[in-house]
């Protein structure tokens, strides 16, 4: 059980939580100068707090700091000349517990749905549940609906594809991946969410840190990662078609429609990455409390 002392106006979460600490550093060549804008800012929410986050360039420029149109801590900077990098690093409370799991709440119709999660049916830029419709109520139609088929859905995507990097492009669509049978991360969870939306069910992507917090040693390596949130009864589940399994530590950096919503980075130009750094571990000995 969660409990959380109050000081000054701010919740902390004090038992049943774990620390992690987050971040990540990317070293870019540029020709020019080249606007850039980074997501790497772990979201807030009512289980997850941002302890402590300190993020700077090197070289030293200035850097900016926004939201995007779905809540998104975006942050711009132009990049200079020659070799720059950009470091972000934070301490996060999240809950020691795994996502929730309830294979009785259903599904809802969309004429029930709030006003903000209908676009979460549409096909998007990757999640062309257009073209997959016929193969999801070919393989999903008949199962009943509810949590049980969206876990039958990310049982069939995570047996159905191998991961392996360099296997999709950056144009790669959930139909393009569902042909080749092969992917990563986010071509799982693209997959997935077309199947759903296909059916009426409303599925958002979402990208963050997952950490390998009580895993086998070996199985779940700390990084990036994409998975995704599906609406069912009257709120948003996590689901993840990639492990298929429910995890703890995840601190969420976006959400969108599909990975066009939320790159990591984006480039107005052509820099190239030199290297890319990931940090999602738990910190078993905090220097700052």
């Amino acid at each position: 059980m969660n409990s959380r002392h109050y000081g000054n106006g701010v919740a902390q979460l004090t038992w049943g939580t774990r620390l992690l600490r987050v971040g990540c550093a990317f070293t870019y060549r540029a020709e020019v100068p080249t606007p850039a804008v980074f997501l790497v800012r772990p979201l807030w929410s009512a289980d997850v707090r941002v302890s402590q986050e300190h993020m700077d360039v090197q070289p030293d420029v200035p850097m900016r700091h926004h939201l995007d149109l779905y809540g998104n801590r975006n942050t711009r900077v132009v990049l200079p000349p020659g070799l720059s990098t950009v470091h972000y690093n934070a301490w996060v409370d999240v809950p020691d517990r795994t996502e929730d799991v309830d294979e009785t709440v259903p599904e809802t119709l969309p004429d029930g749905l709030p006003d903000d999660v209908l676009m979460y049916t549409l096909p998007s830029r990757y999640c062309v549940s257009d073209v997959l419709g016929d193969e999801a109520w070919s393989r999903f139609g008949a199962h009943p609906p509810g949590y049980g088929r969206v876990r039958e859905i990310c049982r069939h995507v995570h047996e159905s594809l191998s991961f392996g990097y360099g296997t999709s492009t950056a144009l790669s669509t959930a139909a393009d991946v569902n042909a080749a049978g092969f992917g990563v991360c986010r071509d799982f969870t693209h997959l997935a969410i077309s199947f759903c939306r296909a059916l009426n069910i409303p599925a958002r992507y979402v990208f963050g840190y997952l950490p390998d917090v009580d895993v086998p040693p070996g199985d779940a390596a700390m990084d990036f990662a994409a998975w995704m949130e599906v609406w069912l009864g009257d709120r948003w589940w996590t689901f993840d078609p990639r492990n298929n399994e429910p995890r703890k530590g995840r601190v969420v950096i976006g959400r969108g429609r599909d990975a066009a919503d939320v790159a990591m980075v984006t480039t107005f130009g052509g820099p190239r990455l030199e290297s890319m750094v990931v940090q999602a571990d738990e910190d078993l000995a905090p220097t700052w409390r």
